[in-house]
């Protein structure tokens, strides 16, 4: 069926507005006093409220789709779950959200990493949705958001000034050992399911494209992890401050 007339867009924008309607609801609630003082900040703290609640919610649920379709594992082009379409469906509506939100709130100059990024997903994650195909693909994609839980604690800590708390401490080696489990290896995983189809010049060579770059931002991504929590420079970058991806 012809996306125009696909009934998964009601699925689509019912997920878009869903996340609207929470961020709306998560800014009613109190802000830390450093959070408050900063317009920046706050909005930041927004979003990534927004964020940690879609990282919760599709990385417990993208558990569950492995736990009760394990197909979707190995037959990730032609396995195929309720429960998973769904959960591409959410996904993208986040997407699709947390895009519009960035845009809206005059912020994509300081997040134009984040909107290539959401860009990639959305193609990728469109695909399934409109397709029915690499819905297992998909879900093994949003395994990532398991990790995302550590990594969106860690910015907001940052955002707080928070870095000298045995919390953050305890959260940056427990989000290490999170981003090998849920986030690279699920990236190399696919990336090898993918390099089948090079030089098709079909779907999945699509897929493989999107994937490449996914996985040259992740490493990028995780360079800038390991310089900021574990070799730190001696005075932050100042160019850096007001930068969305909180290294």
């Amino acid at each position: 069926m012809p996306p125009l007339l696909h009934p998964a867009l009601l699925l689509l924008l019912g997920a878009t507005l869903t996340f609207r309607a929470l961020r709306r609801a998560l800014s009613r609630l109190p802000l830390p006093a450093h959070v408050r003082a900063d317009p920046l900040r706050t909005w930041r703290w927004h979003n990534l409220l927004v964020s940690f609640t879609h990282s919760i919610v599709s990385g417990i649920w993208a558990l569950l789709c492995v736990w009760q379709t394990p197909e979707l594992l190995v037959e990730i082009e032609t396995a195929w779950s309720l429960s998973g379409y769904l959960l591409v469906c959410l996904s993208a509506g986040y997407f699709i959200h947390d895009t519009v939100d960035i845009v809206v709130s005059r912020q994509a100059r300081a997040s134009w990493e984040y909107l290539v990024h959401h860009v990639m997903a959305m193609g990728a994650f469109f695909s399934g949705i409109f397709w029915s195909s690499f819905v297992g693909g998909g879900v093994i994609t949003l395994l990532v958001e398991v990790s995302n839980i550590f990594l969106t604690i860690r910015m907001m800590m940052k955002i707080c000034n928070a870095q000298n708390l045995l919390l953050y401490r305890i959260n940056k080696y427990v989000n290490l050992i999170m981003y090998f489990l849920f986030r690279l290896a699920p990236q190399a995983y696919l990336t090898y399911f993918f390099l089948q189809y090079v030089g098709q010049g079909n779907q999945g060579t699509f897929l493989l494209g999107i994937l490449l770059m996914l996985d040259v931002m992740i490493l990028i991504y995780f360079s800038r992890l390991l310089r900021s929590d574990f070799c730190p420079e001696r005075v932050p970058s100042p160019q850096h401050k007001d930068k969305f991806l909180t290294e």
